[in-house]
């Protein structure tokens, strides 16, 4: 039988936590569920410990503090036994068969291999982020005046798996040797674009990365208590360590050090 343990992170996410663990534990094809508490009051507090107490298939970790997304995400997949981990967002409800899906194309991959699914919004409509092309500077710069050419949501969707350079983090399968092989998620990224870089480094490790539209999920926005200032800054310290990290050489690091303060700056302000 393949294993299947879904790994959630919630930091205050409100009452969908409740949403996506109650669809994680009715889908027969997840056989586990590791949740990290980074931090909710005290009512989601009592209720996921009610929740995890009646489930001998889920487990509940508490590091004390909140480790960011990434880190989170390692520590869950150290607690899985599984074949295969299913990372989903604390406020996405998991669509009911759509793990199968994964699997199968997960199947004829060359490791360390990712397959994402479509995420859509509470009317159906695909969601930001989903399926995306490389992250280059230029794509970060125009992604910031509005002007995207990296997300992918708004061109004809695919009917069939198709190959993808970068899924979305709120929706993805491994298998659990795949994501040993890289190493898991770089902690060094508190929030946002530690997806980027994992897709970026499974790739360079011979991997392949495929994005299927029969799996999917529904996802709830800006369910989290954190204000928009706080996660922009996440956001844009983790573009500037993305391109520092990936660029080539002293000429493109010295020009990245006068670029890269700009366009945090430019993510900051324009947050809402």
């Amino acid at each position: 039988m393949t294993t299947v343990t879904a790994l959630v992170v919630s930091y205050n996410t409100g009452r969908y936590l409740k949403d996506c663990l109650y669809a994680l534990a009715s889908d027969p094809a997840v056989t586990a569920t590791v949740v990290v508490d980074n931090g909710n009051p005290e009512d989601m507090t009592l209720w996921l410990d009610a929740f995890a107490a009646g489930r001998d298939s889920v487990t509940l970790l508490r590091p004390g503090t909140n480790l960011g997304f990434g880190a989170a995400v390692n520590l869950a997949a150290t607690e899985a036994s599984s074949d295969y981990l299913l990372v989903i967002n604390p406020d996405a409800v998991l669509r009911r068969k759509s793990v199968e899906p994964l699997l199968e194309t997960h199947a004829g991959l060359r490791e360390p291999a990712i397959v994402g699914g479509r995420i859509f919004d509470t009317a159906g409509v695909e969601a930001r982020g989903g399926r995306r092309q490389m992250l280059t500077l230029s794509r970060a710069i125009l992604s910031t005046l509005g002007l995207s050419t990296w997300s992918l949501e708004k061109t004809p969707p695919p009917e069939e798996p198709v190959r993808m350079p970068v899924i979305s983090g709120a929706f993805f399968l491994m298998s659990k040797t795949g994501f040993e092989k890289v190493s898991g998620f770089d902690e060094h990224y508190f929030l946002h674009v530690e997806d980027v870089d994992l897709c970026r480094r499974a790739w360079r490790a011979g991997g392949e990365l495929f994005y299927d539209p029969r799996a999917g999920v529904m996802h709830y926005e800006s369910t989290s208590n954190v204000s928009s200032k706080t996660v922009a800054r996440h956001k844009a310290n983790s573009l500037s360590y993305y391109f520092m990290k990936f660029s080539h050489g002293p000429v493109e690091r010295a020009m990245l050090r006068i670029i890269l303060p700009v366009v945090r700056t430019a993510i900051i302000l324009t947050a809402r």
